[in-house]
């Protein structure tokens, strides 16, 4: 079952529903289906190993919604699981935030489906859960994640250096976000509509250079 809280949202014929236990056999195969596509993007734990273990995961997943901390995903098309989006790190009070990150199968790249699922899932944030900030982090070799933040009108905050652990290193990020300010009608809607600002996510050209850069340490 999911936990409880989870919305369903849609926009068209895709949808974005709570993640299920029951989930775990088909996420599986999609996974591994887009093993090639999605490792090099994969958070990984230090030390930890590779193997796909999507009823572990979701368990998991599933614990951090119980105690209010997530919202866990799944992004279909036509009924099939195309991709996978979490609200992490949900805190009120006076941060009122959260992050969201995503993934989604090959052959649903490039169709305006993940775009569409962060939106979504950014609106429910500031419009039902009243949070004020969104953050998204992206690799910064990863291309069609950062076209995501880009069509949405993210703001570009900073180069985050040695940030996740992913497929097997710790590595740099970008950072965007959005505050519920930015986007009183909607982050759907002004992506929809056109108004999304072309140059929000714009990256500054000196973290750019910074991030392919090995990280400076030193001894003192």
């Amino acid at each position: 079952m999911p936990a409880a809280g989870i919305p369903t949202l849609r926009d068209g014929d895709i949808i974005v529903r709570p993640i299920r236990a029951r989930d775990a056999k088909a996420l599986e195969r999609v996974l591994l289906e887009n093993r090639a596509w999605l490792r090099r993007w994969e958070a990984t734990y230090p030390g930890g190993g590779t193997v796909i273990d999507a009823r572990a995961s979701i368990r998991n997943l599933l614990a951090h919604a119980r105690n209010g901390s997530a919202l866990p995903f799944l992004i279909e098309v036509d009924g099939a699981i195309v991709g996978q989006m979490n609200v992490s790190s949900i805190t009120h009070g006076s941060l009122s935030s959260a992050s969201i990150g995503y993934w989604v199968a090959q052959g649903a790249a490039g169709r305006g489906i993940t775009p569409t699922a962060v939106a979504l899932a950014t609106d429910y944030c500031f419009r039902t859960l009243r949070l004020h900030r969104i953050e998204i982090c992206i690799r910064p070799e990863n291309g069609p994640s950062l076209r995501v933040v880009e069509k949405l009108g993210f703001r570009y905050e900073g180069l985050r250096r040695r940030f996740i652990h992913i497929d097997g290193a710790w590595c740099d990020h970008f950072a965007f976000a959005l505050v519920a300010e930015e986007v009183p009608g909607g982050v759907l809607r002004r992506w929809q509509d056109g108004r999304a600002p072309a140059d929000a996510a714009r990256i500054h050209p000196e973290d750019r250079a910074a991030a392919a850069q090995p990280l400076r340490v030193s001894d003192r």
